[in-house]
């Protein structure tokens, strides 16, 4: 955009004393005009000379504006009506008259007639119809300078009429010779297409040597001069193309009467045509375009419809939406319920199963520091009795005490069997498990605690997110109502994580090791689950159903664990009623785990591999049978006597406690713990170095009595299993002795252990070497060994 110089409003000094006269004679007609310009409508026209000076204010207040502000529709209604004689000549044509294109015109337009004056002006008229902006010809330019010259000489009137151009002939030839014809400075119109030639006249003209002011002011008007051309160049060029729509003024225009005296230009019935085809054509597309859009909404409002019938017949739809969230949001209920619970649930596991092994290894730890203190008085004991002296045993107090508390809880347990009737109790098969009163109210106290605490884990809880009834129930509905789902969501694998916590609670004071312990099968949740998987079988007939899993599975991954914990830390292997109450629960847990072995192989295996563990410790840790001479132990109311028989006799009963585990375990690991590490480490040594006897003979029943008849139930074998061997031995060993003795009686009681254990061969050999009576019939030995 071009800069736009200073505007000064300065008027332009008189070269000439033309000028001068003119600008006198324009201004003298001045006031007339604003007489007269009120009152449009008289036929009284302005002078010239104050339609030239207001036309060219007019130019330069437009040259500063925008392009489109001097455009005809954005006009006022005053401004309208100043037409230049009765030709209605649009102010734009005016302005846009240059002096230099007057100028250099004038003298080429002079020799025209009047008769192509009117008929120019009747095609400037025409031309205006067609386009109000377009740049006036010279022919225009000519009648409008013939005009101006006719107005001075008539006293400055302009007539109406336009015929009366031509009333005054020779007019045109005598304007040359008229000094005055010449125009004032200030009637010189802008140049709005610049010429070379006249633009360097104008330039040198202008930039005469003067002094320094006025150097300065002719600078500032000649960029002013330029800037108004260039800017009057870009109006001009924009608005060319342009059609320019009268609808679009504000202010109400002045309606143009139609002169029937001006001729148009001809019909053109091609043009017409063309014209009214292109309407057509577009009024088509418009026409086509609005079918379209009508076909594409007719089609959406059909679908609507269908949309709304369809979602009216088929409710179930919203039934089942409404169904899936419902469930959706009461499982993660459910998890948030038991994700906030579970932390409460460890602390309370860890609780109790802390008291339970703090009682645990009470026992323990007690057992062996009494096995360790009464051994260390007995040897005492011996020594002084091997250097006879008949000095008093110096004992300290904390063993004498130990020594007085053992001999007071073994007359309680005497005064206990005496009351019952239980007269054939061994001594040494009773769990020394008692506690003092004291003990046991801190016990009880602390164990009542636990459960208080266990009780208010959900007591703020719905039913239907802490009872596991209510739980499956939910799920059971949607296995009924939508069995396709169900399944495929798998929540027969989601069902055992979620009753965990809840199982893991019903379990916290559950105790394996009691026998007072209720069974898993009368347990709550077993029973839910049983009905559960029951429905389960009869809603889908499946033979395959994975709801038939979800028992076995709670199990493997809540029960299992807990047993496992019991074992590995809590259990005694020395307590019979501990270890026959744990293998109950096992066995009711392996029997279910039957039906999917493969899968829960891991957990079992991992059970039954703590088992062998912790009874392999209790046979290094807990079983001690002392050796002493035959002397010392011959009488059976000596310290060492009693308490050699209380251990071997503790001995058989962890002997009898492994061997429990049959069927559990494999019959190769208990032959080697019960067999290798326990009878032929321990138990043979013992019997060995005892006299024989009754109570020998009565010890090895009690070790055959134990062995399980499973492992001889072949027919077909003659001899006995590899690990009995050193106790086939000891018995014919035994059995010799007892024949040459008092006790020849009791040789009739080891055959029938021979027998039982199928040492057939030995027992043959044993009779016919000496010559057992009773025994040679083949039909009692016949009857024996069906006896056993």
């Amino acid at each position: 955009m071009a800069h736009r110089p200073k505007r000064t409003f300065r008027q332009r000094r008189a070269h000439s004393s033309d000028s001068d006269s003119a600008e006198e004679q324009s201004s003298e007609p001045g006031a007339p005009e604003e007489q007269t310009a009120p009152g449009l409508t008289e036929e009284g026209p302005p002078s010239g000379g104050g339609r030239v000076e207001a036309t060219a204010r007019r130019v330069r207040g437009r040259g500063r504006g925008r392009g489109r502000v001097w455009a005809s529709s954005r006009r006022s209604a005053g401004a309208a009506t100043r037409t230049e004689g009765g030709l209605s000549v649009p102010e734009s044509r005016i302005v846009d008259l240059s002096t230099d294109e007057e100028d250099e015109t004038a003298h080429s337009l002079e020799n025209k007639d009047d008769q192509s004056s009117s008929s120019n002006s009747s095609s400037s008229l025409e031309e205006e119809f067609s386009s109000v902006v377009n740049i006036p010809d010279a022919a225009f330019i000519q009648a409008a300078r013939r005009k101006r010259e006719l107005a001075r000489a008539q006293n400055d009137y302009i007539s109406l009429d336009v015929k009366h151009t031509s009333a005054i002939p020779g007019m045109k030839k005598n304007s040359g010779d008229d000094p005055e014809s010449e125009p004032d400075d200030h009637e010189k119109r802008i140049a709005f297409t610049p010429k070379s030639q006249t633009l360097k006249q104008r330039m040198a003209e202008e930039t005469t040597p003067r002094n320094e002011e006025t150097s300065e002011e002719s600078q500032e008007d000649e960029n002013q001069d330029i800037w108004e051309q260039q800017q009057m160049r870009k109006a001009v060029k924009i608005t060319e193309g342009r059609d320019l729509d009268l609808s679009y003024s504000s202010e109400p225009q002045t309606v143009k009467k139609f002169d029937t005296s001006i001729s148009l230009p001809p019909v053109n019935l091609e043009i017409i045509k063309k014209q009214l085809n292109t309407r057509l054509t577009l009024l088509q597309d418009t026409h086509r375009s609005h079918l379209r859009e009508y076909e594409k909404y007719i089609q959406d409002v059909e679908s609507s419809k269908s949309t709304i019938q369809n979602l009216e017949n088929s409710s179930n739809q919203a039934l089942n939406f409404k169904f899936y969230k419902s469930m959706k949001i009461y499982a993660e209920n459910l998890i948030d319920c038991l994700n906030e619970k579970i932390v409460i649930i460890q602390e309370i596991e860890s609780s109790m199963h802390a008291l339970l092994l703090k009682q645990a290894m009470t026992f323990m730890k007690r057992r062996q520091d009494e096995l360790k203190h009464e051994s260390t008085y007995l040897q005492q004991l011996s020594r002084r009795t091997e250097t006879s002296t008949n000095e008093s045993l110096a004992v300290d107090e904390k063993t004498q005490w130990i020594l007085e508390e053992i001999e007071s809880r073994r007359s309680r347990r005497r005064q206990a069997r005496a009351l019952s009737g239980n007269c054939d109790h061994q001594e040494g098969t009773s769990s020394d498990d008692e506690l003092s009163s004291a003990d046991m109210n801190d016990f009880q106290k602390t164990q009542d605690d636990i459960s208080q605490d266990h009780k208010k884990i959900f007591e703020d809880v719905h039913d239907d997110f802490c009872n596991i009834q209510h739980i499956l129930l939910k799920f059971q509905q949607w296995r009924e109502k939508y069995p396709d789902s169900y399944y495929e969501a798998f929540i027969s694998l989601c069902i055992p994580k979620l009753l965990n916590p809840l199982i893991r609670v019903q379990l916290i004071d559950w105790n394996p090791l009691k026998c007072d312990a209720i069974g898993l099968k009368q347990m709550p949740w077993f029973t839910s689950i049983e009905e559960f998987m029951a429905s389960s079988m009869e809603d889908s007939k499946k033979e395959d159903s994975s709801d038939k899993k979800i028992l076995s599975a709670v199990i493997n991954k809540t029960i299992i664990p807990r047993l496992t914990d019991f074992v590995e830390f809590i259990w005694d292997p020395l307590s019979t009623s501990q270890t026959t109450s744990l293998i109950t629960h096992c066995r009711v847990i392996l029997e279910e785990l039957s039906t999917c072995a493969n899968e829960v192989s891991k957990g079992k295996q991992d059970l039954l591999k703590s088992v062998v563990v912790r009874m392999k410790k209790a046979i290094e840790d807990d079983v001690f049978i002392p050796l002493y001479p035959k002397s010392t132990v011959e009488n059976k109311t000596s310290p060492h006597s009693k308490f050699q028989e209380r251990q071997f006799w503790s001995g058989i009963k962890l002997f009898r406690n492994i061997l429990l585990w049959n069927g559990l375990l494999p019959d190769d690991t208990l032959q080697e713990l019960g067999l290798g590490k326990l009878l032929n480490r321990y138990l043979i040594i013992a019997l060995l170095n005892a006299i024989p006897g009754p109570d020998v003979v009565k010890k090895c029943n009690q070790i055959a009595a134990y062995l399980p008849e499973k492992w001889f139930q072949n027919s077909a074998m003659r001899t006995s299993i590899p690990q009995l061997e050193n106790f086939i031995q000891f018995l014919l060993q035994s059995a010799h002795k007892l024949s040459r003795s008092e006790f020849r009686d009791e040789v009739k009681e080891i055959i029938p252990i021979l027998v039982k254990i199928k040492a057939l061969n030995q027992a043959e050999s044993f009779i016919e070497e000496y010559n057992l009576d009773d025994l040679k019939s083949v039909k009692k030995f016949e009857q024996t060994m069906g006896k056993y």
